[in-house]
């Protein structure tokens, strides 16, 4: 396997400093590390990103995120392994990451029960997150960046 080309956020000066800027600002808003590794494993399953597919189990391990959790990521609903607040946080990733897939893209069932769940700026600090990962994940998917190959 052979990248098409370096990924765009390298090629471009500042970009990756923008993306991690924009990462940070979600820090210290009271959403939980966990849920942030969650969300970013279930989304690049979806965008079948293998750089993040790869990479975010290996962060969210560092952070202490058991095993058993994240290969039940892409079975979530089926799985007794999540908080009800995990639960709307991955619902509104699958809504948010498949805009397309649906002629109402965030259901408000699935907006009501985030909100429920997240206070305003978490669930803004969540949006933000859900959006992050999918420009990353479509900058790999884009260029077929290889897994493991790091950058």
């Amino acid at each position: 396997m052979q990248a098409r080309m370096t990924n765009p956020a390298m090629v471009l000066p500042g970009a990756v400093a923008a993306l991690q800027a924009v990462g940070r600002t979600t820090e210290n808003t009271g959403l939980p590390t966990r849920t942030v590794h969650l969300v970013h494993l279930r989304a690049s399953q979806i965008n079948g990103c293998g750089v993040c597919v790869d990479m975010h189990p290996k962060l969210a391990m560092k952070d202490g995120e058991t095993v058993e959790r994240l290969l039940a990521v892409a079975a979530w609903r089926e799985s007794p392994y999540f908080t009800d607040a995990e639960r709307a946080a991955l619902a509104l990733t699958e809504s948010v990451t498949r805009l397309a897939d649906r002629p109402d893209p965030v259901p408000d069932d699935v907006w009501d029960d985030a909100a429920d769940h997240y206070d305003e700026q978490q669930l803004a600090a969540l949006i933000m997150q859900i959006s992050l990962i999918n420009v990353w994940n479509r900058l790999n998917a884009t260029v077929k960046q290889v897994a493991g190959a790091g950058w």
